[in-house]
Parts: structure tokens; sequence; C-alpha cells
């Protein structure tokens, strides 16, 4: 099987890239003009500490310790010293996956040659990647500036032979792995730590976790809303694409144009297209308008991601020997912002979903049975299942607090103002991981709706969704454990199962 080749430092990186080099469908590598340029930018930190030049993070101490001079001999300690300091990271040790994009994310910014570091560093990250050899890092410690700190130093200690890594799904000490490899630890020179560490990979890593995830929510979403408003018998007039146009979001423009789509020659449709009910309830009639908004909110994540991880968040910035800035590229902000409005659009999605499971236990529609069962009374029906996805939503809720209103000064106020980002792009990830379980509900209550719709057909597409749900979840005539059938359909969310048989 050919595999891609992604050329590190000079191909334009996407998240979909990075992902397939993380599940090894490219591979990543360093081209000869990028070793050049690194080699270069090397050459130009080495003739720093040799010049005598006072350059932070070069040949100073860290944060409030800026104005502190190391001389020439103690400069590699210093950056080893560095790794050593900041790794005190808590928590949950993060997803694999996670982790392995921090390494792939880290190697393409040090690649374009402003950090100083030396080819001999990215060879051995790389090597990591390759290898599947991939470190341990904590979940908290991170306030999102300067940098990830304490996530990306956990992430960096098997490079000099310390930490823990996951290797062949087994966790072992980082030595032990090398020399299974006759590998040795590192050696960090002059301003290679501080590199190593600064930088938004923590939360970068997790912003592509949770692109991807939102995406697949935002995609199955809409199926299963149509199959829910085909067992709610409501208008297909909402999905108009001349009212659309008067109101033209990208979002809701997309969202409207894939209803029309699913509900091409609907024959429930054309059923009660004379009935006496004037307009449908927002959960149905303003579908476009939700689903859309958290869709433009998912193009305004991945436009921000997409600069991110071309970007360089390096601190000093080192053009080369006579140009070295000292700014603020590591900070967190232009991330910290549209994760929080991504958290608010996955718990929205969460939110109309429930009202549609809601809508559909209430026996407000002809031939829909309250709480989607015939026989009730001795049969609680699908009643407690809303329960869940209210308890579910509820919590979204409470989690939707904007993380990047807060700040909590740092670094004995060198660093006075954080953006709190890290904390929430995961929060960000509860939410949706929570919407999975929503949409997953709404699936099963949608496909028990869509029975009493027989022998009427909806559109190809629904039609055929409705069949595949049933290979996996039976019909329901009276309770059963349903708690086997919610973790089937859960799991035919994450598995992208059904997205991927369209």
């Amino acid at each position: 099987m050919s595999v891609n080749v992604f050329h590190y430092g000079e191909d334009i990186l996407s998240a979909g890239i990075a992902l397939n080099i993380c599940r090894k469908k490219t591979k990543g590598i360093l081209s000869t003009s990028a070793r050049e340029n690194i080699r270069l930018n090397r050459h130009a930190v080495e003739s720093i500490v040799k010049g005598h030049k006072t350059v932070y993070g070069i040949n100073t101490g860290f944060g409030p310790l800026c104005t502190t001079l190391i001389n020439e001999e103690d400069t590699k300690r210093l950056q080893y010293n560095l790794l050593l300091s900041h790794s005190v990271g808590v928590g949950e040790p993060v997803d694999q996956e996670i982790s392995k994009l921090m390494l792939i994310l880290k190697v393409h910014s040090l690649a374009k040659a402003y950090s100083g570091v030396s080819t001999e560093l990215l060879e051995r990250i790389i090597w990591h990647i390759d290898h599947d050899v991939i470190p341990i890092v904590p979940s908290q410690g991170s306030v999102g500036a300067s940098g990830d700190l304490a996530p990306l130093a956990h992430l960096f200690l098997p490079l000099v032979g310390l930490g823990r890594v996951v290797y062949r799904g087994e966790e072992l000490p980082a030595l032990d792995v090398l020399r299974m490899y006759q590998l040795q630890p590192l050696e960090p020179g002059p301003k290679e730590g501080l590199a190593l560490i600064n930088g938004t990979q923590f939360m970068l890593a997790h912003g592509i976790v949770l692109l991807e995830k939102l995406q697949n929510c935002l995609d199955h979403a809409d199926i299963i809303a149509a199959m829910n408003l085909e067992a709610l018998m409501g208008s297909a007039k909402s999905f108009d694409e001349e009212l659309h146009l008067l109101r033209p979001y990208p979002g809701s423009q997309y969202v409207a144009q894939r209803f029309r789509t699913l509900l091409d020659r609907s024959e429930i449709i054309h059923s009660h297209e004379n009935c006496a009910r004037v307009q449908d309830p927002y959960s149905l009639r303003c579908i476009p308008q939700v689903h859309g908004a958290s869709r433009d909110a998912w193009l305004h994540l991945k436009d921000r991601l997409q600069i991110e991880m071309n970007s360089v968040t390096d601190n000093p910035v080192v053009f080369h020997e006579l140009k070295t800035i000292t700014g603020g590229n590591f900070h967190g902000q232009p991330l910290a912002l549209p994760f929080d409005y991504a958290a608010v659009a996955a718990a929205e999605l969460g939110n109309i979903s429930d009202r549609r499971i809601y809508l559909s236990l209430c026996e407000v529609i002809p031939d829909l049975p309250r709480l989607l069962m015939k026989h009730t009374g001795l049969n609680s029906g699908f009643m407690i299942l809303q329960y869940t996805s209210a308890a579910l939503v509820s919590e979204n809720k409470s989690l939707c607090f904007p993380a990047s209103a807060d700040s909590i000064p740092t670094s004995l106020g060198q660093e006075d103002h954080v953006s709190m980002g890290s904390i929430g792009v995961r929060k960000a990830l509860r939410i949706v991981e929570n919407l999975e379980k929503i949409l997953g509900i709404e699936l099963f209550t949608a496909a028990q709706g869509f029975e009493f719709r027989k022998p009427l057909h909806s559109g190809y597409l629904i039609d055929k969704w409705h069949e595949w749900i049933r290979q996996e979840i039976e019909f329901a005539e009276n309770d059963r454990l349903f708690s086997p059938d919610l973790e089937k359909a859960i799991e035919l969310i994450r598995s992208k199962k059904l997205i991927k048989r369209m």
C-alpha cells in the first residue's frame, strides 16, 4: 500500500494530514532543503552563545529569571534543567493519539527553522512518531501561555532518557525502549529545551481531535434530525432555497441543502402537504439556523487551527544571528476563544436534539403513539431515554462557561495574562463526547418513530439509514433492557459506520 509523503516545515499541514500521519496513512519527513535551513538556524544560536550576546532563553534564565545570565559552559545544563523543572503536570494521561499529534505538530513548527534546534533533535522526535514510542503526558497543568509548558515538558522527557512511554501497548520507562533500539538519550543544546516546551501543541492537538469529533456530530445530527422530522411529519418548507438566500449564512444554507437532498421524493412529506398544521415547533422548523450556526462555529475553528498548525509559536524567535525577537507567539488566546465558541456550538446541537426527542414522545402527531410505544402503562416506552438526554444537556450547559474569560497571573507576574485555552479545549471535548451520547439517543428514538410511517417511504438516503440502523437495533414493541441498544446507537455515532456507507 502506497503512503503519501509530507515534508515537515515546508508543506501546508491540515488537520486531516496531521491525523493521517498519526494513523500511518502519510509519512512525515525532513527534506534536504529543510535540513539546510535548520542547520543554518542552529548555527545562528551557536554563534550567539559564543559571541556572548545576551538573548533570552539562550544564555539567560526563564520567566522572571530572564535577567539572570548563564555562562557558556552551563547553557546545556540550563536546557536539561528546564525539562525537569517544568514536568509537573498532573491528572490522567491524555489519549495516546493526542500525544502523538503533539509530536507531529512540534516537528512541523520546529522544522520551519526559527527555533534554533538541531537536525538531530528533530530526527529523534520523528523516530518516536515513526516507531510509535509515544510519551505519557498528564492532562492538567497548562494555563495556555507561555505555551503549554508542563505537558510539553513531559512530552519530551523521553528525549533525555526520562519519563515513560507507551510502546506496543505497554507502559515502559523511556530509557528501556531507547536501549532496545541501542539509542542514547540526547543532550539538549542551547535553546533546545526552551524550543521544545514553548508552543501551543498540547491545546492544538486536542483541537484537531475536537474538530474531527464535532464534524462527525454535525454530519450525523442532520441525518438523524431529518429522520425525526419524518417521524414527526414535519414540513419541508423551512428548507426552501430561496428562503435561505434571504439570510445567506454558509452553515444554514449548507444544512438546508442537505435536507432538500435527504427529503427529496419523500412520500411521507407529500402525504401531509394539505394538513391543518400551520407551522412546526422550532426544533424542526429552525434546524438550518441552529445546526447551521454550529457549522459556522466549526468552520471558524477549522480556520483558526489551520493557521496555528502552520505557525511558529516559539519564544524567542531566531531569524538570524543579528535578529532574535522575544514576543508572544506562544500565547493561546487565538485558539482559546474559538474553543469556547465551539463548546457552545456543540452544546446547542445537543440542546435542540433533546427538544426533538422530547417532542417525539408527546403524542402530538397523528399515528405516533405516546412515548413511542403503542401499549404504554404496563410499558414505560422511551420515557427515561429523554431523562438521560436531559441530564447530558444540563451537564453540557454547566461546562459552557468560557475558560478564556479567566486569567490567573503566573511566573511571579511576568506572565500576567494567560489564555486557559488548554482547559477550554479539554472542556469542549467533554461536551462533544456528551453530544455523541445525546445524538445516539435521538438516533434510537428517531428510528423508533420512523417505523410508524411505514409503508410510506422517505427519501432514499433516510430509508437506507433506517434499514442500516435496524440491522443493529430492533424495533421495540414492549419494554426491554434498553441500555445495550443505547450503547449500540452511541457506537454507531462514534464509529461513523453509517456515514461511511453513504
